[in-house]
């Protein structure tokens, strides 16, 4: 069964999925799907790239939290709008706990310590590239305005290499997830960018 961080953290994804598709004017349908995939898309992909079946098709969990954020969004998104500061904490909290688990994942079905911190890092940014295709914009993964991957690579290393050392899982996700989710409100509170190629101005 999911835990109660990975429903918050699901449904705090979704949300900001189904707001997406309120600006892009999605009727309720297109609502839904851009949440499923957003809460739920990275851990998918990280499992398929494992080989084992998605956890999402075996937990209604993961199914439901989607569709309940939806509802909320559907017919509160005004409201749901003006909380985007406290959700982007929550987000932040969402992307340093998936990233420390999803590393954790790849490192218990036997993948090396690189391979492990790239599938946490998917798990954490995934569903926002699936959410970004699939609403027609170009990933922004791609121009890491602030610093939204690069939290969670350290946080996936970190990750890895407590593991290696052995420490306690529950220590090294917490210690992990907190590095994410700290580095994260940081880029927020002070701007901060992932460098540019020399000689290339700052993408508005």
């Amino acid at each position: 069964m999911t835990s109660v961080l990975d429903l918050a953290g699901i449904f705090v994804f979704a949300t900001s999925g189904a707001l997406q598709g309120v600006r892009k004017r999605l009727d309720v349908v297109g609502m839904a799907v851009l949440a499923f995939f957003t809460a739920v898309g990275g851990g998918v992909l990280r499992d398929l790239f494992i080989g084992i079946q998605p956890a999402a098709f075996r937990d209604v969990g993961y199914l439901l939290v989607p569709v309940a954020a939806t509802a909320v969004v559907f017919f509160w998104h005004p409201q749901v709008a003006r909380l985007m500061p406290a959700i982007l904490v929550f987000d932040a909290a969402g992307l340093g706990l998936f990233c420390a688990v999803g590393t954790e994942k790849a490192l218990l079905f036997g993948l090396s310590a690189p391979h492990a911190v790239l599938l946490g890092v998917c798990t954490a940014v995934g569903g926002g590239i699936l959410r970004d295709l699939l609403s027609g914009e170009a990933p922004t993964l791609l121009y890491d305005r602030q610093l939204y991957a690069v939290p969670a690579m350290l946080g996936a290393t970190l990750m890895a290499v407590l593991s290696r050392l052995g420490m306690d899982y529950f220590a090294a996700t917490c210690a992990a997830a907190l590095l994410a989710f700290t580095l994260r409100l940081l880029a927020m509170r002070y701007s901060w960018r992932a460098p540019l190629a020399r000689g290339i101005t700052t993408r508005e």
